[in-house]
Protein backbone atom coordinates (compact mmCIF):
# COMPACT_ATOMS: atom_id res chain seq x y z
CA UNK A 1 0.00 0.00 0.00
CA UNK A 2 1.47 3.35 -1.02
CA UNK A 3 1.47 6.31 1.33
CA UNK A 4 0.25 9.73 0.20
CA UNK A 5 2.95 11.79 -1.46
CA UNK A 6 3.71 15.49 -1.53
CA UNK A 7 1.53 17.34 -4.02
CA UNK A 8 1.93 21.03 -3.19
CA UNK A 9 4.19 23.05 -0.91
CA UNK A 10 3.42 26.55 0.36
CA UNK A 11 6.24 29.05 0.84
CA UNK A 12 6.18 32.40 2.63
CA UNK A 13 9.17 34.64 1.91
CA UNK A 14 11.06 31.58 0.68
CA UNK A 15 10.43 29.58 3.85
CA UNK A 16 8.45 26.34 3.64
CA UNK A 17 5.29 26.86 5.68
CA UNK A 18 2.89 24.10 4.68
CA UNK A 19 2.91 20.79 2.80
CA UNK A 20 -0.14 19.15 1.23
CA UNK A 21 0.02 15.38 0.65
CA UNK A 22 -2.33 13.34 -1.47
CA UNK A 23 -3.02 10.88 -4.26
CA UNK A 24 -3.48 11.15 -8.04
CA UNK A 25 -4.80 8.56 -10.48
CA UNK A 26 -4.92 9.03 -14.25
CA UNK A 27 -6.45 6.27 -16.35
CA UNK A 28 -6.78 5.50 -20.05
CA UNK A 29 -9.02 2.85 -21.67
CA UNK A 30 -6.17 0.38 -21.08
CA UNK A 31 -6.03 1.03 -17.33
CA UNK A 32 -3.94 3.06 -14.90
CA UNK A 33 -1.54 5.29 -16.85
CA UNK A 34 -0.05 7.68 -14.28
CA UNK A 35 -0.23 7.78 -10.51
CA UNK A 36 1.03 9.52 -7.40
CA UNK A 37 0.75 7.80 -4.02
CA UNK A 38 -2.11 5.62 -5.20
CA UNK A 39 -3.35 2.66 -3.18
CA UNK A 40 -6.34 0.34 -3.06
CA UNK A 41 -8.10 2.18 -0.26
CA UNK A 42 -11.59 3.39 -1.09
CA UNK A 43 -12.22 7.13 -1.13
CA UNK A 44 -15.47 9.05 -1.12
CA UNK A 45 -16.50 10.77 -4.32
CA UNK A 46 -18.31 13.38 -2.27
CA UNK A 47 -20.01 15.73 -4.75
CA UNK A 48 -17.84 14.51 -7.63
CA UNK A 49 -20.43 11.76 -8.10
CA UNK A 50 -23.24 14.21 -8.95
CA UNK A 51 -22.88 13.86 -12.75
CA UNK A 52 -23.51 10.12 -12.25
CA UNK A 53 -26.28 10.55 -9.70
CA UNK A 54 -28.16 12.70 -12.22
CA UNK A 55 -27.99 10.10 -14.99
CA UNK A 56 -31.06 8.02 -14.01
CA UNK A 57 -33.30 11.08 -14.46
CA UNK A 58 -32.28 11.32 -18.12
CA UNK A 59 -32.10 7.55 -18.57
CA UNK A 60 -35.72 7.18 -17.42
CA UNK A 61 -36.75 10.22 -19.51
CA UNK A 62 -38.09 12.07 -16.48
CA UNK A 63 -36.86 15.30 -18.04
CA UNK A 64 -39.35 14.74 -20.85
CA UNK A 65 -42.10 13.70 -18.45
CA UNK A 66 -41.86 16.99 -16.57
CA UNK A 67 -40.95 19.18 -19.54
CA UNK A 68 -37.61 20.21 -18.08
CA UNK A 69 -35.33 22.64 -19.87
CA UNK A 70 -31.67 21.87 -20.55
CA UNK A 71 -30.71 24.22 -17.73
CA UNK A 72 -32.99 22.41 -15.29
CA UNK A 73 -31.43 19.07 -16.22
CA UNK A 74 -27.88 20.43 -16.00
CA UNK A 75 -28.27 21.84 -12.52
CA UNK A 76 -28.82 18.31 -11.14
CA UNK A 77 -25.15 17.53 -11.85
CA UNK A 78 -23.80 20.59 -10.06
CA UNK A 79 -22.86 22.03 -6.69
CA UNK A 80 -24.39 25.44 -7.11
CA UNK A 81 -23.15 28.46 -5.22
CA UNK A 82 -26.75 29.62 -5.64
CA UNK A 83 -26.19 32.85 -7.45
CA UNK A 84 -29.48 34.34 -8.62
CA UNK A 85 -29.10 32.58 -11.98
CA UNK A 86 -29.11 29.27 -10.11
CA UNK A 87 -32.02 30.24 -7.88
CA UNK A 88 -34.14 31.06 -10.92
CA UNK A 89 -33.53 27.62 -12.44
CA UNK A 90 -34.09 25.81 -9.14
CA UNK A 91 -37.36 27.59 -8.39
CA UNK A 92 -38.64 26.71 -11.87
CA UNK A 93 -37.56 23.09 -11.39
CA UNK A 94 -39.33 22.82 -8.03
CA UNK A 95 -42.50 24.31 -9.51
CA UNK A 96 -42.57 22.04 -12.57
CA UNK A 97 -42.02 18.88 -10.57
CA UNK A 98 -44.39 19.84 -7.72
CA UNK A 99 -41.79 18.97 -5.09
CA UNK A 100 -42.65 20.03 -1.55
CA UNK A 101 -39.67 21.97 -0.22
CA UNK A 102 -40.44 20.74 3.29
CA UNK A 103 -39.46 17.13 2.50
CA UNK A 104 -35.91 18.15 1.61
CA UNK A 105 -33.70 16.71 4.34
CA UNK A 106 -31.18 19.55 4.68
CA UNK A 107 -31.71 22.58 6.91
CA UNK A 108 -32.59 26.02 5.52
CA UNK A 109 -29.51 28.03 4.61
CA UNK A 110 -28.24 30.96 2.58
CA UNK A 111 -26.31 30.64 -0.70
CA UNK A 112 -22.57 29.97 -0.65
CA UNK A 113 -22.07 32.89 -3.03
CA UNK A 114 -21.33 35.84 -0.70
CA UNK A 115 -22.70 38.52 -3.01
CA UNK A 116 -26.03 36.72 -3.40
CA UNK A 117 -26.20 36.09 0.33
CA UNK A 118 -25.55 39.76 1.09
CA UNK A 119 -28.24 40.85 -1.35
CA UNK A 120 -30.74 38.41 0.18
CA UNK A 121 -29.98 39.73 3.66
CA UNK A 122 -30.48 43.30 2.44
CA UNK A 123 -33.87 42.26 1.08
CA UNK A 124 -34.73 40.50 4.37
CA UNK A 125 -35.13 37.22 2.50
CA UNK A 126 -35.18 34.18 4.83
CA UNK A 127 -32.89 31.15 4.45
CA UNK A 128 -34.39 28.31 2.43
CA UNK A 129 -33.57 24.67 1.79
CA UNK A 130 -33.40 25.29 -1.95
CA UNK A 131 -30.36 27.54 -1.45
CA UNK A 132 -28.26 24.54 -0.40
CA UNK A 133 -25.48 23.78 -2.88
CA UNK A 134 -26.68 20.16 -3.23
CA UNK A 135 -30.28 21.05 -4.10
CA UNK A 136 -30.03 19.78 -7.69
CA UNK A 137 -28.99 16.32 -6.55
CA UNK A 138 -31.79 16.18 -3.98
CA UNK A 139 -34.39 17.08 -6.58
CA UNK A 140 -33.06 14.32 -8.84
CA UNK A 141 -33.28 11.80 -5.98
CA UNK A 142 -36.86 12.78 -5.15
CA UNK A 143 -37.94 12.43 -8.78
CA UNK A 144 -36.38 8.97 -8.93
CA UNK A 145 -37.99 7.93 -5.66
CA UNK A 146 -41.38 9.11 -6.92
CA UNK A 147 -41.01 7.29 -10.24
CA UNK A 148 -39.92 4.08 -8.54
CA UNK A 149 -42.89 4.07 -6.19
CA UNK A 150 -41.06 4.84 -2.95
CA UNK A 151 -42.09 7.32 -0.28
CA UNK A 152 -40.75 10.70 -1.37
CA UNK A 153 -39.92 11.62 2.25
CA UNK A 154 -37.49 8.67 2.38
CA UNK A 155 -35.50 9.56 -0.74
CA UNK A 156 -32.36 10.05 1.35
CA UNK A 157 -32.27 6.57 2.88
CA UNK A 158 -29.64 4.15 1.58
CA UNK A 159 -32.17 1.34 1.19
CA UNK A 160 -34.62 3.53 -0.76
CA UNK A 161 -35.33 2.65 -4.40
CA UNK A 162 -33.75 5.93 -5.54
CA UNK A 163 -30.43 5.40 -3.76
CA UNK A 164 -30.21 1.75 -4.77
CA UNK A 165 -30.70 2.73 -8.41
CA UNK A 166 -28.05 5.43 -8.10
CA UNK A 167 -25.63 2.84 -6.72
CA UNK A 168 -26.31 0.72 -9.81
CA UNK A 169 -25.26 3.64 -11.99
CA UNK A 170 -22.14 4.31 -9.90
CA UNK A 171 -21.11 0.68 -10.43
CA UNK A 172 -21.83 0.75 -14.16
CA UNK A 173 -20.00 3.97 -14.95
CA UNK A 174 -17.02 3.35 -12.66
CA UNK A 175 -16.83 -0.36 -13.59
CA UNK A 176 -16.27 -1.14 -9.92
CA UNK A 177 -18.15 -4.16 -8.48
CA UNK A 178 -21.37 -2.98 -6.89
CA UNK A 179 -20.98 -5.26 -3.89
CA UNK A 180 -17.63 -3.64 -3.05
CA UNK A 181 -18.88 -0.04 -3.07
CA UNK A 182 -18.75 1.47 0.41
CA UNK A 183 -21.12 4.16 1.64
CA UNK A 184 -21.40 6.92 4.21
CA UNK A 185 -23.63 9.92 4.81
CA UNK A 186 -22.72 13.09 2.91
CA UNK A 187 -22.77 16.58 4.36
CA UNK A 188 -26.19 17.20 2.80
CA UNK A 189 -27.73 14.06 4.33
CA UNK A 190 -27.92 11.61 1.42
CA UNK A 191 -25.66 8.58 0.86
CA UNK A 192 -22.15 9.16 -0.42
CA UNK A 193 -20.21 6.46 -2.24
CA UNK A 194 -16.61 5.29 -1.92
CA UNK A 195 -14.44 3.34 -4.38
CA UNK A 196 -10.66 3.26 -5.02
CA UNK A 197 -9.35 6.48 -6.58
CA UNK A 198 -8.49 4.68 -9.82
CA UNK A 199 -12.18 3.89 -10.28
CA UNK A 200 -13.20 7.48 -9.59
CA UNK A 201 -10.83 8.40 -12.42
CA UNK A 202 -12.41 5.63 -14.48
CA UNK A 203 -15.79 7.26 -13.88
CA UNK A 204 -14.62 10.53 -15.40
CA UNK A 205 -12.95 8.79 -18.32
CA UNK A 206 -16.36 7.39 -19.22
CA UNK A 207 -18.19 10.64 -18.54
CA UNK A 208 -15.86 12.27 -21.09
CA UNK A 209 -15.76 9.29 -23.46
CA UNK A 210 -19.18 7.60 -23.27
CA UNK A 211 -18.37 5.53 -26.35
CA UNK A 212 -16.38 3.33 -23.93
CA UNK A 213 -19.63 2.32 -22.22
CA UNK A 214 -20.97 -0.89 -23.76
CA UNK A 215 -24.62 -0.26 -22.87
CA UNK A 216 -25.84 1.86 -25.79
CA UNK A 217 -28.67 3.59 -23.93
CA UNK A 218 -26.45 4.43 -20.97
CA UNK A 219 -23.75 5.69 -23.33
CA UNK A 220 -26.22 8.08 -24.97
CA UNK A 221 -27.46 9.21 -21.56
CA UNK A 222 -23.91 10.03 -20.45
CA UNK A 223 -23.18 11.80 -23.71
CA UNK A 224 -26.18 14.08 -23.30
CA UNK A 225 -25.51 14.89 -19.65
CA UNK A 226 -21.83 15.62 -20.20
CA UNK A 227 -22.55 17.84 -23.19
CA UNK A 228 -24.99 19.84 -21.06
CA UNK A 229 -22.25 20.37 -18.47
CA UNK A 230 -20.16 21.95 -21.21
CA UNK A 231 -23.06 23.97 -22.59
CA UNK A 232 -24.00 25.44 -19.19
CA UNK A 233 -20.77 25.33 -17.15
CA UNK A 234 -21.80 28.07 -14.74
CA UNK A 235 -24.70 25.90 -13.55
CA UNK A 236 -22.23 23.25 -12.33
CA UNK A 237 -20.80 25.63 -9.74
CA UNK A 238 -20.66 29.41 -10.12
CA UNK A 239 -18.85 32.37 -11.62
CA UNK A 240 -15.11 31.71 -12.09
CA UNK A 241 -15.17 28.50 -10.02
CA UNK A 242 -12.73 25.79 -11.09
CA UNK A 243 -15.60 23.54 -12.27
CA UNK A 244 -16.94 26.36 -14.41
CA UNK A 245 -13.52 27.18 -15.88
CA UNK A 246 -12.79 23.56 -16.82
CA UNK A 247 -16.24 22.76 -18.21
CA UNK A 248 -16.00 25.84 -20.45
CA UNK A 249 -13.53 23.72 -22.42
CA UNK A 250 -15.61 21.40 -24.63
CA UNK A 251 -12.91 18.73 -24.34
CA UNK A 252 -13.23 18.46 -20.55
CA UNK A 253 -15.88 17.13 -18.18
CA UNK A 254 -15.08 18.15 -14.59
CA UNK A 255 -16.56 18.02 -11.11
CA UNK A 256 -15.13 18.35 -7.64
CA UNK A 257 -16.17 17.23 -4.19
CA UNK A 258 -15.68 18.30 -0.61
CA UNK A 259 -12.49 17.78 1.39
CA UNK A 260 -9.93 17.86 -1.38
CA UNK A 261 -11.52 15.71 -4.10
CA UNK A 262 -11.30 16.75 -7.74
CA UNK A 263 -11.87 14.93 -11.02
CA UNK A 264 -11.99 15.54 -14.75
CA UNK A 265 -12.05 13.61 -18.01
CA UNK A 266 -10.41 14.52 -21.31
CA UNK A 267 -12.24 13.51 -24.49
CA UNK A 268 -9.58 13.75 -27.18
CA UNK A 269 -6.81 12.34 -24.98
CA UNK A 270 -9.11 9.63 -23.57
CA UNK A 271 -7.94 10.17 -20.00
CA UNK A 272 -9.73 10.19 -16.66
CA UNK A 273 -8.16 12.10 -13.77
CA UNK A 274 -8.98 11.96 -10.06
CA UNK A 275 -7.04 13.30 -7.10
CA UNK A 276 -7.45 13.74 -3.39
CA UNK A 277 -5.63 16.19 -1.12
CA UNK A 278 -5.30 14.34 2.19
CA UNK A 279 -5.88 17.34 4.46
CA UNK A 280 -9.08 18.24 2.63
CA UNK A 281 -7.78 21.61 1.48
CA UNK A 282 -9.50 23.22 -1.53
CA UNK A 283 -7.00 25.97 -2.37
CA UNK A 284 -4.56 23.67 -4.15
CA UNK A 285 -7.06 21.87 -6.39
CA UNK A 286 -6.96 24.31 -9.36
CA UNK A 287 -3.15 24.40 -9.38
CA UNK A 288 -2.98 20.61 -9.37
CA UNK A 289 -5.37 20.50 -12.34
CA UNK A 290 -3.29 23.04 -14.27
CA UNK A 291 -0.07 21.17 -13.45
CA UNK A 292 -1.50 17.86 -14.67
CA UNK A 293 -2.65 19.49 -17.91
CA UNK A 294 0.81 20.98 -18.41
CA UNK A 295 2.47 17.61 -17.69
CA UNK A 296 0.47 15.80 -20.38
CA UNK A 297 1.15 18.72 -22.76
CA UNK A 298 -2.51 19.60 -23.09
CA UNK A 299 -2.92 21.55 -26.31
CA UNK A 300 -5.31 24.21 -25.00
CA UNK A 301 -2.99 26.69 -23.34
CA UNK A 302 -6.01 28.96 -23.02
CA UNK A 303 -7.62 26.59 -20.52
CA UNK A 304 -4.48 26.36 -18.40
CA UNK A 305 -4.00 30.13 -18.41
CA UNK A 306 -7.65 30.66 -17.51
CA UNK A 307 -7.16 28.50 -14.41
CA UNK A 308 -3.94 30.25 -13.37
CA UNK A 309 -5.49 33.68 -13.93
CA UNK A 310 -8.27 33.03 -11.43
CA UNK A 311 -6.21 30.79 -9.14
CA UNK A 312 -2.64 32.15 -9.30
CA UNK A 313 0.38 30.46 -7.75
CA UNK A 314 1.13 33.60 -5.75
CA UNK A 315 -0.18 33.87 -2.19
CA UNK A 316 -1.50 37.30 -1.22
CA UNK A 317 -2.19 38.64 2.24
CA UNK A 318 -5.19 40.73 3.31
CA UNK A 319 -3.43 43.85 2.04
CA UNK A 320 -3.24 42.46 -1.48
CA UNK A 321 0.53 42.04 -1.26
CA UNK A 322 2.27 38.93 -2.61
CA UNK A 323 3.86 37.18 0.37
CA UNK A 324 4.45 33.65 -0.89
CA UNK A 325 3.62 31.01 -3.44
CA UNK A 326 2.14 27.57 -4.03
CA UNK A 327 4.63 25.15 -5.61
CA UNK A 328 3.50 21.83 -7.17
CA UNK A 329 6.09 19.17 -6.31
CA UNK A 330 4.61 15.87 -7.51
CA UNK A 331 5.92 13.67 -10.31
CA UNK A 332 3.47 11.49 -12.20
CA UNK A 333 4.69 7.89 -12.22
CA UNK A 334 4.03 5.98 -15.44
CA UNK A 335 2.16 2.75 -14.92
CA UNK A 336 1.10 -0.35 -16.85
CA UNK A 337 1.74 -0.41 -20.58
CA UNK A 338 3.14 3.10 -20.48
CA UNK A 339 6.24 2.01 -18.54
Amino acid sequence: MNKPEKLVEEYRNGILECVHFGHIAIVSPEGLKYSVGINDDVMFYRSASKPVQALPVIHMELDKKYGLTEEEVTIMSGSQRCEFVHVEVIESLIKKTCINEEILIMCPTYPLDPLTKEEMLRRNMPPRKIYHNCIGKHIACILLQRELGGYEEEYWKLDSPAQQLIMDFIAQVSEYPREKIKTGVDGCGVPVFAVPLQYIANTFLRLACPELIKDTKLSKTVERNSSLMNKYPRLISGSNAICTLLNEDDNIVAKGGALGVYCFGLRKEKLGVAYKVEDGSYDELPLIAATILEYIKYDSRETIERILKHFPKEIKNDCGKIVGEYVPVFNLEKRGREQ
